[in-house]
């Protein structure tokens, strides 16, 4: 369970990094560019130590996979961006194979 805590963290250190990347427009901006790299280097230390008892392959398809899907919300709520239908089914499937990874029966 503390893995899947780790992980969380460092899921939530990519959303937060990611759209500090976007509020930092090219590192032009000081303190959203700072933030991003803070955030990231969290993200990465926290998935790190997810890896101690998760399964690699377990641990990055659900920071990728929920990473793209929880940026894509905020990118839609907050950054007031579009979505196409091949977008859509494109996150679909990524978080169908999130799923699968998961319900395959790999121990953790």
């Amino acid at each position: 369970m503390t893995g899947y805590l780790l992980l969380l963290l460092a899921i939530l250190g990519e959303l937060l990094g990611t759209n500090l990347l976007k509020a930092a427009n090219g590192f032009t901006v000081f303190w959203p560019t700072i933030g991003s790299l803070l955030a990231y280097g969290a993200c990465f230390y926290f998935l790190s130590l997810s890896l101690k008892t998760l399964n690699l392959s377990v641990a990055y398809a659900l920071w990728a996979g929920l990473g793209i899907l929880l940026t894509t919300i905020v990118a839609v709520l907050v950054w007031k961006e579009a979505l196409s239908l091949p977008n859509i089914l494109g996150i679909a499937l990524i978080v169908i194979g999130v799923v699968v990874l998961n319900l395959s029966g790999l121990k953790h």
